[in-house]
């Protein structure tokens, strides 16, 4: 029931009536839905009084993410940068789904710090960034695997055994709507490059930490802090797993090229002084790890026309930088 209700955009009035349940003495006067969620419903709420603006994320998926998100950013408060949770109910009230209310955090993303600053503030961003995730691995966990509602451990019997990677992408490059969506010359050269470097990517397998699962441009917030950007905070954390650090590595650097570099070597170099380790070729590795979920995306069937081109196109760019 709750899935249905959040399937649809609720309204402003509707999150003004929520946060009136809760908190009552404090009135909304501002309502914003920001564009950067794209499975949930995020606003951004000012209240009277002088209240410092909050932030409403709706789940539009089952309650389990609510209460796993909300664990987790209870959990990494005091080491992570990340928003602080002021309410959280899986069961959801007033006829919206699963929420969270969490103070608001100044800052932008690092994909708009992208667009709108130069290089000086694009690399401390990025070693900031790469000290942040560092952190991530002081959070070990007994196995790997998507992490449940209350952070254990499923078991992620699709991703198991030492060449869970090469086969999966050979799973994926026999997909038919794949096959449709890639070269065939590229799908085989993707299959030849992961595994060339089986016996690296097995060691991945045994990796047990702290893994966001969308390490991404629009899931990170920066702020200029004594004249220097920093990290604000770390943001949706739905599909954290237990597993390799490589993997939150890939999904932030799979647009970064050897060639035009703009976030390396200072993503690194933060990394590494925030006490990460990277394993001896670690950039190729991270690459194929890339390739990994860029092939599944590929799979997905009802995929815009534009995601397709976009994702084509970098699993062809990446096969052609990285080398056997």
């Amino acid at each position: 029931m709750l899935a249905s209700v959040a399937a649809q955009t609720p309204t402003s009035e509707a999150v003004a009536r929520l946060l009136d349940h809760i908190f009552g003495a404090q009135r909304v006067v501002n309502v914003q839905l920001l564009a950067e969620g794209l499975c949930n419903f995020n606003y951004r709420v000012e209240l009277d009084d002088g209240a410092e603006p909050c932030v409403v994320r709706i789940y539009g998926r089952a309650p389990d993410a609510c209460q796993k998100e909300a664990a987790l950013l209870q959990l990494l408060r005091d080491v992570i940068p990340v928003p602080e949770v002021l309410h959280a109910d899986a069961r959801g009230l007033c006829g919206t789904g699963p929420f969270i209310v969490m103070r608001h955090v100044a800052g932008i993303t690092f994909r708009q710090l992208r667009r709108t600053q130069g290089q000086t503030a694009i690399a401390e961003a990025a070693y900031s960034i790469g000290e942040t995730l560092a952190a991530f691995g002081r959070y070990r966990f007994a196995r790997r695997g998507p992490l449940g509602a209350n952070l254990e451990v499923s078991a992620d019997l699709e991703h198991n055994g030492p060449n869970a990677l090469p086969e999966l992408i050979d799973a994926c490059l026999a997909s038919p709507t794949l096959r449709s969506r890639l070269d065939e010359r590229v799908g085989q050269r993707v299959h030849a490059l992961a595994w060339s470097r089986a016996r690296e990517l097995a060691r991945l397998q045994e990796e047990t930490c702290l893994v966001h699962g969308d390490f991404n441009n629009r899931n990170i917030l920066v702020q200029c802090e004594r004249g220097r950007w920093r990290v604000a905070a770390v943001l949706d954390w739905e599909f954290a797993r237990a597993g390799s650090p490589l993997s939150d590595i890939a999904s932030f650097l799979q647009y970064e090229r050897q060639r035009r570099p703009s976030r390396e070597p200072h993503f690194s170099l933060g990394y590494r002084d925030g006490g990460g380790k990277l394993p001896e070729d670690w950039w190729p590795l991270a690459r194929i790890v890339g390739l990994t979920r860029q092939c599944e995306t590929l799979t997905q069937a009802d995929l815009p026309a534009d995601i397709v081109t976009e994702v084509a196109e970098l699993v062809r760019a990446t096969t052609e930088e990285v080398s056997m």
